[in-house]
């Protein structure tokens, strides 16, 4: 599967409006994302390296003549309706929640937002890791800040989408998701430095493509492991703290340091702390890889970095450490990684454009042959962030 966009794809969606509402809409579209490195290294105030792809969540937006929400998505055919003055004050658990917690944030900011109708469509693979959520909420956040012609800067913008996740929704994910939607840059990484939210553009080279291997699973265990890595890690910055002033995470800590005191860590928090340090550092050097074109360090760093994830971190499972294997056999491939919070979901894989064709056919073929299970295979090149397209 090739992920792309075209304008003239996006006139149906205009014309549905249309149709539905007997309104011309603004449309917006905001990509998803996939993590090339820097995993679990967010919530430590570390480093992460994503790109946007070109799948998205698009929406059509246009203003009412009262006070009345109408959020309609083609996705799950189904629509609500809610008064702009009494929006849920609380999630319900249903596809909704995003659009609605937007617009909670919104008018918690002192925004203020007329009745409005809302047709969403998106085409990011959902569940799969891929932040089709932080898509939808930046998407929206857009549509409403055009329709009332109001300007947020673009960290703003994220940080209102996140607490819309974290506050609203229920869901703790970090900025990086959010942020990369809306400051993506096309045929660019973005090096994102969670702790004060700088950001530089890392150019992606026109002779790769990143290509994305969706396992098809997902393990149960990955919430309950989540939160104890998070408080494993937050368990090793306190012993950091007590080692020298000014730890406040681990992102503060440096390998010479971890190996001067490691010994008197349990084994666990030993293991999780040896994998944030060096994955900060594999960040940082992923970086200077791409500004001098080198992608086989590059390619390096990302297959270290999923052997840390998988013996450190131990976030990995059986069908990713499969996926890479057989990516790694595969004449053309720079690097191969798992991506996300793991225990399942998708690798990624940077790859000579040339290589793609054989590339999926290998590994069509042999994670089938290993698993049992047929994967989806997404074809890609770093897009845009956030943008009003109609």
């Amino acid at each position: 599967m090739t992920a792309s966009k075209t304008t003239a794809s996006l006139q149906p969606l205009a014309e549905k409006f249309v149709a539905q509402f007997g309104a011309t809409p603004i449309v917006v579209q905001a990509p998803g994302r996939v993590n090339l490195i820097g995993e679990h290294t967010d919530y430590n105030d570390g480093f992460v390296m994503p790109s946007a792809i070109q799948f998205q969540t698009t929406v059509g937006i246009a203003a009412r003549g009262d006070d009345r929400l109408i959020i309609s998505s083609e996705n799950y055919g189904a629509q609500v309706e809610f008064s702009m003055a009494g929006l849920p004050a609380t999630a319900k658990k249903h596809w909704s929640d995003y659009p609605v917690g937007v617009a909670t944030k919104l008018r918690e900011r002192g925004v203020r937002l007329p009745g409005a109708n809302l047709l969403i469509r998106g085409d990011v693979p959902q569940g799969a890791g891929l932040s089709s959520s932080a898509s939808l909420e930046v998407a929206v956040c857009q549509g409403f800040l055009e329709l009332i012609r109001e300007k947020m800067d673009g960290a703003e913008i994220a940080l209102l989408c996140q607490r819309a996740e974290n506050e609203f929704v229920g869901a703790r994910c970090g900025i990086m998701d959010q942020f990369v939607s809306v400051h993506a840059q096309k045929d660019h990484a973005l090096l994102l430095d969670c702790r004060n939210l700088e950001y530089s553009q890392q150019p992606l080279p026109d002779t790769v493509r990143l290509v994305i291997c969706n396992t098809m699973v997902r393990h149960s265990l990955a919430g309950g492991e989540y939160n104890l890595r998070r408080q494993e890690c937050e368990a090793g910055a306190r012993f950091f703290a007590g080692k020298r002033a000014g730890v406040k995470a681990l992102r503060d800590v440096s390998m010479e340091e971890f190996e001067k005191y490691a010994n008197a860590l349990p084994e666990s928090t030993r293991k999780r702390c040896r994998h944030v340090i060096g994955e900060n550092a594999r960040v940082v050097e992923a970086a200077e890889a791409l500004r001098q074109q080198d992608l086989a360090r590059f390619g390096r760093l990302m297959r270290e970095s999923h052997a840390s994830l998988r013996d450190d971190f131990e976030v990995s499972c059986r069908e990713l450490d499969e996926m890479v294997e057989l990516a790694q056999e595969v004449e053309g491939v720079y690097g191969a990684r798992m991506t996300g919070g793991g225990f399942g979901g998708c690798t990624v894989n940077l790859v000579k454009a040339e290589s793609v064709e054989r590339f999926k056919a290998k590994i069509e073929a042999g994670y089938e042959r290993v698993s049992g299970r047929r994967p989806e295979v997404y074809v890609c090149a770093a897009s845009d962030g956030v943008r009003r397209v109609q």
